[in-house]
């Protein structure tokens, strides 16, 4: 009998666990459980999930690993409990410690060259230097620093087990060196004013760092880009294009990042690589907004947009809803630009589409500069990668094909690949043939991300 693993995707919103096959990455049983809501949330409901969702698959498993959503600050006292309510990557309060963070190490070049990215609020440095000026007996408690996806993995293993990360979602804490792939005790120190334990690294990727109660290895775990490019097989200038509540691209690559504008963070992977990444605030959200204007349904929407022509009629959406992050406007707001009576729902419907479309381009060009590359695949998945506009319209708006991928939970079929990795005990990651991508084809509309690109530099400054 082939042996099973068990991938869990330990998300904002929930928990998600898959139970595969180790030798084919077949999906064999899914369940799921629901997270509190909000920014700020006690990381021992995170535990009570992964029981619900994960627990009735344990026993079926070889193999364990956990993905989870990455920068959160985990706070541990000495005899390991709970000092305060996690801080997760969308809690913006330490936005002013990020920034004095980076001035600290001397700017932005200076600290990308440190860590690989140019510090923002969701890394978990600036949360601590917020609780060190806002909280210090908590910021004194804290004996332990740990990541959300660190304080799951502890809870699977056996007892006395000592805490464990990987460096893909180390790199996202801000005292980690993507150099040296080892921890910065000095950048630590400087955000939470003392020292403290943190997880144990791997000394190779795909190394079992553990095991469960009853014996089976866990693998050391990641951030869940990281797994969703291990889930998605990703290799050197592949990017995946996700399009949920946010957009992220994402490039593997085998040079270090290390981009001194902060357009491009310079994470790690989960095989040794590193993985850049851009992201915008504004993505599915997008389509929703156009949505309720038009009040129509997802189909209907996309009918309307197909039925206008590429350019909306000179129709243009800057979509910076709630500010932006790729390019960095934090106070911009959207723009749609030349409504005239002859404008139609048809052109509204694609003036949003496009507008997401070249939004996401936005985040791809600073991935190709950076490495010096072409694309080898340009891989949509996400929500929102389900509208048949989006679909028709990628390659159109991008230039080149698209590929999709098929609907999937890739965070936790990711850190099923990795379970399978620690299992079978290799250098190289298990290879799953993954069935069901669908190549895009479309005639290149490169006047639209003009106009797009000439909004974008006419509204610079606005807010």
């Amino acid at each position: 009998m082939a042996p099973t693993v068990l991938g869990i995707d330990s998300s904002t919103q929930s928990t998600k666990a898959l139970l595969v096959d180790a030798e084919t990455g077949r999906v064999l049983d899914e369940r799921r459980a629901a997270h509190p809501a909000g920014t700020e949330v006690d990381p021992r409901a995170w535990l009570v999930a992964v029981d619900e969702a994960a627990g009735p698959l344990l026993e079926q498993a070889d193999a364990v690993a956990v993905g989870g959503q990455q920068h959160g600050m985990v706070l541990l006292d000495e005899h390991g409990e709970v000092v305060r309510d996690a801080l997760l990557w969308n809690d913006t309060r330490s936005a002013p410690q990020a920034a004095t963070l980076v001035d600290e190490l001397g700017g932005p070049a200076a600290c990308a060259e440190a860590i690989g990215s140019v510090m923002v609020a969701s890394f978990t440095a600036s949360k601590l230097r917020w609780v060190a000026e806002n909280e210090p007996a908590s910021a004194a408690r804290a004996a332990r620093v740990l990541l959300p996806h660190d304080y799951v993995s502890w809870h699977l293993a056996a007892h006395g087990t000592e805490p464990f990360t990987d460096r893909g979602d180390a790199s996202g804490t801000g005292y980690f060196a993507t150099a040296s792939s080892d921890w910065d005790r000095e950048l630590l120190i400087r955000a939470l004013g003392h020292d403290a334990d943190l997880p144990r690294l791997p000394s190779a990727p795909g190394e079992a760092m553990a095991a469960t109660a009853s014996g089976a290895p866990i693998g050391a775990g990641t951030g869940d880009n990281m797994a969703a490019a291990l889930g998605l097989s990703l290799g050197p200038g592949d990017v995946s294009v996700s399009i949920g509540t946010s957009g992220v691209c994402a490039m593997v690559s085998d040079a270090r990042p290390a981009d001194a504008s902060g357009t491009v963070t310079g994470f790690a992977d989960a095989t040794g690589r590193f993985l850049p990444m851009t992201t915008t605030i504004n993505a599915a959200k997008i389509l929703d907004f156009g949505r309720a204007l038009l009040g129509v349904d997802h189909d209907e929407f996309a009918r309307l947009a197909l039925a206008s022509v590429p350019g909306a009629h000179g129709l243009t959406l800057l979509p910076y809803f709630d500010g932006e992050r790729t390019p960095n406007r934090p106070d911009a707001r959207a723009t749609l630009h030349g409504l005239s009576t002859a404008s139609s729902r048809e052109d509204i419907a694609r003036a949003c589409v496009e507008g997401l479309l070249c939004s996401l381009a936005d985040g791809i060009a600073p991935l190709e500069a950076d490495s010096g590359r072409a694309p080898e695949r340009i891989i949509l998945i996400g929500g929102a990668a389900q509208s048949a506009a989006v679909r028709a319209l990628a390659p159109a708006v991008f230039g080149r094909d698209v590929t999709l991928a098929p609907t999937g939970e890739y965070v936790a079929l990711g850190a099923a690949r990795q379970a399978a990795w620690a299992l079978a005990a290799t250098a190289e990651p298990p290879t799953w043939s993954l069935e069901g991508f669908e190549t895009l084809h479309a005639a290149p509309t490169p006047d639209v991300l003009d106009a797009y690109q000439q909004l974008k530099a006419r509204t610079e400054g606005w807010s």
